[in-house]
């Protein structure tokens, strides 16, 4: 029997196990700017909001997190026409406390602006797009890009529910099983030979 404290062992279960790892889904938080905190657009980058949204990756689970000084600033979710023209009257959804988190939990079109007059003016705003199957997009902007109908909230309060899994009906879902199983049993075998060679 071979001695299960060897490093190439121990090599060999770290390799199986991150190869494990990848088959499974994840979901993060999205710090909305990135280093930039929610805030008015520089004049250096106007476009910040826009770019951002465009090379982030956003799935169902995923969640955005909106950070600024809440003293001067907030955040509100509101429908794709109040987006376009910059109305702050009744948004679906208000945030104020600096540390703000929206949880993805539907998939659609979601717009965001400063609750701030006159922010949303200087494109202190954000429009992500959530498709059905919980991979992403990237929008193209422009009056014309934007779809007609205007997205309804995704949830009830800002901590929303929790994401139902994808139906088993959907065409990823049984391979994505079938990976996780092959996965294993491969990994197991090559443990067996490694353990049987040393």
């Amino acid at each position: 029997m071979s001695n299960l404290k060897t490093p190439s062992y121990k090599i060999l279960c770290a390799f199986w196990f991150l190869f494990l790892m990848q088959s499974q889904v994840f979901c993060y938080q999205y710090k909305v700017g990135d280093l930039d905190s929610w805030g008015i657009p520089t004049s250096a980058d106007p476009q910040l909001y826009t770019k951002w949204s465009k090379f982030h990756t956003l799935r169902l689970g995923d969640s955005l997190l909106f950070l600024y000084p809440p003293s001067q600033d907030s955040v509100i979710q509101v429908t794709e026409e109040y987006f376009k023209t910059c109305n702050l009257k009744d948004p679906i959804l208000y945030m104020d406390n600096g540390n703000s988190l929206f949880n993805i939990t539907s998939s659609g079109e979601f717009y965001f602006t400063s609750g701030k007059p006159g922010h949303c003016e200087k494109k202190q705003k954000l429009h992500i797009s959530v498709p059905g199957n919980g991979s992403a997009f990237s929008p193209s902007y422009g009056p014309s890009a934007l779809p007609d109908s205007a997205a309804g909230p995704s949830y009830p309060t800002v901590f929303g529910s929790i994401p139902q899994p994808p139906s088993s009906s959907s065409s990823s879902s049984p391979y994505q099983r079938v990976s996780v199983f092959m996965t294993a049993i491969i990994g197991s075998a090559i443990c067996v030979v490694i353990k049987g060679i040393m």
